[in-house]
This record gives structure tokens, C-alpha cells and sequence, in this order.
């Protein structure tokens, strides 16, 4: 057997450059805490965030929008109160009609 070819000192330099080339694209490709992979799903990950966002934005300024309907109209409110909640006025009394 060659022991040439076990010892790294006796290779060639290109031969070593780009083994050493190999091993640092491997490293910071797959290994690394901030490789390629794992930027790639950070990267997703913030995408996917800023919609989640732009959604839940949305919805609150549907609420607030709702809210500033309610707070101006009165009857809005009562209807809101007897229809969603079951609230009722003294001395009224409610039927429900269940549908089938």
C-alpha cells in the first residue's frame, strides 16, 4: 500500500484546495448554525410571517371598524345583544325558533 496517498502533506495543491473547498461548502451549506439550509428556512419562515401579519392587521381593523358601528348605533347594539347573546328587555319573553 502507498502511504502517499494517506498522508495530506504529500498531495498535490490543487488536489487539497479543492478538497479543502469540498469540506468548506459542505460545512457551510449543511452544517453551520447559519448555513445556506438554514437561511433558506428563516427566509420562509419570515415570508410566511409578514402575511400572518398583513392578515391579523386586517382582521383587527375589521373589529375596530365593527366596534365604531356599534359604539354609533344604538339599535345595531340591541339587535347584536338579542340575536347573538339572547339578551332580552324586563318583563319580555323570548321564543327561539330551532330550525330542522
Amino acid at each position: 500500500m502507498n502511504l502517499q496517498l494517506l498522508n495530506p502533506l504529500r498531495w498535490r495543491r490543487p488536489f487539497l484546495i479543492s478538497v479543502l473547498m469540498l469540506i468548506l461548502v459542505i460545512w457551510f451549506g449543511f452544517i453551520d448554525t447559519y448555513s445556506i439550509r438554514t437561511r433558506i428556512l428563516l427566509n420562509n419562515e419570515k415570508k410566511e410571517l409578514i402575511i400572518e401579519t398583513e392578515r391579523l392587521r386586517e382582521e383587527t381593523e375589521q373589529y375596530q371598524l365593527k366596534m365604531e358601528r356599534l359604539e354609533t348605533n344604538p339599535g345595531l347594539l340591541e339587535k347584536l345583544a338579542r340575536e347573538e347573546y339572547g339578551m332580552r328587555k324586563p318583563g319580555e319573553i323570548i321564543y327561539r325558533v330551532q330550525e330542522k
